[in-house]
């Protein structure tokens, strides 16, 4: 495979459409400049610090550091499921559930690829095993960040409807089934709605950029269809063990539900 090398000056020509950007924000007041600048520099940064720290990992092709590597990756990316909550769990239970349902997804998901379909020697050689459980996470952080927001919101707003069934002796399940499964809607329809677009509409990173370093199109498509199979299965476990989590944590033996578990938003 061969592709074409990017420079600095390259790069730098490309970043005039983030400077248009702020340039349209400042003249619409919009308040976004600053947001935007900011983010970018810290995309800057940590794409630069990740690519030393993966051709670190590549030349070392250690079970150990490409672990620590994957261990890294699921924390952060709990932190940000927690951040993105309005009404957070209290307790651990605010970075443990969706920091812990994104461990399980994640991690079988992409273990069950690497053994089963993509198969590289060693199963933990880094440059299969990080980038496809970054896939996995991204989307998967987003599927449970969702789920749990919905429920928790939902749970607050339909307050009186679950008590009421519960009063009537319906069991904490049975009460609070529909914010659930709205939940869960939410959290799938993400994925649902890439997997309907891709190809049709959009043509996803991984295949483009293995098109662009020279792949044959046939061989990318099949990495891509792998990918959203992936994903959606990642999407799907994770949710749901998290949607599940909360509704066993907003809720006790009693059946009675417990709202005071949240912080206010």
């Amino acid at each position: 495979m061969s592709y074409i090398p990017l420079s600095t000056s390259d790069l730098a020509i490309a970043s005039v459409l983030v400077i248009l950007n702020a340039t349209l924000s400042f003249v619409l007041h919009l308040g976004l400049e600053r947001q935007l600048l900011i983010a970018t520099v810290r995309m800057i940064v940590q794409l630069a610090l990740i690519a030393v720290v993966l051709k670190t990992l590549f030349a070392l092709v250690s079970p150990l550091w490409t672990g620590l590597a994957a261990l890294a990756m699921i924390l952060f990316a709990g932190r940000e499921i927690m951040a993105r909550q309005e009404r957070r769990l209290l307790g651990l239970w605010s970075y443990g559930l969706g920091t812990g349902c994104m461990l399980l997804a994640a991690s079988l998901v992409t273990l069950f690829a690497l053994t089963t379909q993509i198969r590289p020697e060693p199963w933990y050689d880094p440059r299969y095993a990080l980038p496809l459980l970054g896939m996995i996470l991204g989307n998967t952080m987003t599927g449970i960040s969702l789920g749990l927001h919905t429920l928790s919101t939902g749970l607050v707003r339909d307050r009186s409807a679950v008590e009421a069934q519960l009063m009537l002796g319906a069991t904490r399940w049975e009460a609070i089934l529909p914010v659930a499964r709205t939940a869960l809607r939410s959290a799938l329809m993400p994925i649902v709605n890439a997997m309907a677009a891709t190809g049709l509409v959009s043509l996803p990173g991984m295949m483009t950029g293995q098109i662009l370093a020279g792949a044959d199109p046939v061989q990318a498509v099949k990495y891509q269809m792998l990918v959203m199979f992936l994903i959606a299965g990642g999407t799907a476990i994770g949710s749901v063990s998290a949607v599940l989590g909360g509704v066993y944590r907003l809720t006790d033996a009693r059946h009675r539900l417990r709202l005071d578990r949240l912080s206010s938003p």
